[in-house]
């Protein structure tokens, strides 16, 4: 996905938990080992959010083993900079046409 592509998903993925009440922290956190699409709280829980898109495949398939565990890494790494009490989720974001899909605490 180019880089336009993914900020204009991105976008519309804010836009999208933004209406289910989701307070947005961060977006695009960056460590050695990856980034973190977007960081948000909700009912007490610290949401970090992969957002894929595609147009003729389901998007959610292109979330790998590999990348899972480079998001972990990731978020392992904003934890030590932003230490935090709450729980954490790991979420996905697939977005297909005007489909929107939001999967909460998913794993490897």
């Amino acid at each position: 996905m180019s880089c336009k592509k993914g900020r204009v998903a991105e976008d519309i993925a804010v836009k999208y938990i933004a209406t289910l009440n989701f307070k947005i922290l961060d977006r695009n956190f960056y460590s050695t080992f990856g980034e973190v699409d977007i960081i948000a709280t909700k009912d007490n829980i610290l949401h970090f959010i992969e957002v894929k898109s595609g147009t003729s495949f389901n998007p959610a398939h292109n979330l790998t083993n590999r990348k899972l565990e480079r998001i972990i890494k990731t978020i392992e790494t904003y934890l030590i900079k932003y230490p935090s009490e709450l729980d954490i989720s790991i979420d996905l974001i697939a977005i297909q046409g005007n489909q929107i899909d939001l999967f909460e605490n998913i794993t490897i």
